[in-house]
């Protein structure tokens, strides 16, 4: 408990919790768009991140660095066209954060060109929450579009090479076992078998320098 950094972690707090709430809230948004009120009866059409955390997800994406939120629920069969469907309720959580990565490095860009860069603890902080929130943003937007079940990405492959339900449910049912097994080798092993945090650096680098910000990283 002794290595536990308080501060770096009340620093993350905002991002996640952003960054979970509006992923789940697009899923369930989009899906009611298409016909399916699943979402809706459960009351997951709302920015309330009480709503949409998951507590052992949020406590394992804190101190493990990856995490989950309470899924939501879709009743395919209600869906106008449920392939087509499930691919936009799937792609609309990854993008929404993708979105919001992009807006918090646009609100960045806004505080440092009309507020010159003072001493100001104030403006330390809320800088230092955006800047979290753009590189956890990012990381959810890469981390969901790997197509690896239960990934958002995964369904996206799976609906557009029309996969069998039946198939479906079997290939999630083992890739959620490989997906952890990968997580929990790369972080007690030197090992990058998924290289995303050069990915998310990349975005993030990348997105600053477009707009004209200058990070020491």
């Amino acid at each position: 408990m002794n290595n536990i950094d308080l501060v770096y972690i009340l620093k993350l707090l905002p991002g996640i919790i952003l960054g979970l709430t509006v992923h789940e809230y697009m899923h369930a948004k989009v899906a009611c768009w298409l016909g399916d009120t699943t979402a809706r009866d459960q009351g997951r059409v709302t920015l309330n991140p009480i709503k949409h955390i998951d507590l052992w997800g949020f406590v394992f994406i804190i101190f493990a660095g990856f995490g989950w939120a309470k899924p939501v629920q879709i009743n395919r069969e209600a869906l106008k066209n449920p392939r087509r469907g499930e691919m936009l309720i799937a792609v609309a959580g990854p993008l929404s954060n993708l979105v919001m990565g992009i807006l918090c490095a646009a609100i960045i860009k806004l505080i440092v060109t009309f507020f010159p860069v003072t001493e100001n603890q104030i403006y330390s902080v809320i800088v230092s929450l955006l800047l979290y929130a753009v590189f956890i943003n990012y990381g959810l937007f890469i981390f969901n579009i790997l197509p690896v079940p239960p990934l958002d990405g995964s369904h996206l492959i799976f609906n557009a090479i029309k996969i069998r339900e039946e198939t479906e449910r079997k290939i999630f049912k083992y890739g959620i076992v490989v997906l952890f097994a990968i997580i929990i080798i790369e972080n007690q092993t030197n090992l990058h078998i998924l290289p995303l945090g050069k990915v998310i650096t990349f975005m993030a680098e990348n997105s600053f320098r477009w707009m004209g910000i200058h990070f020491d990283m």
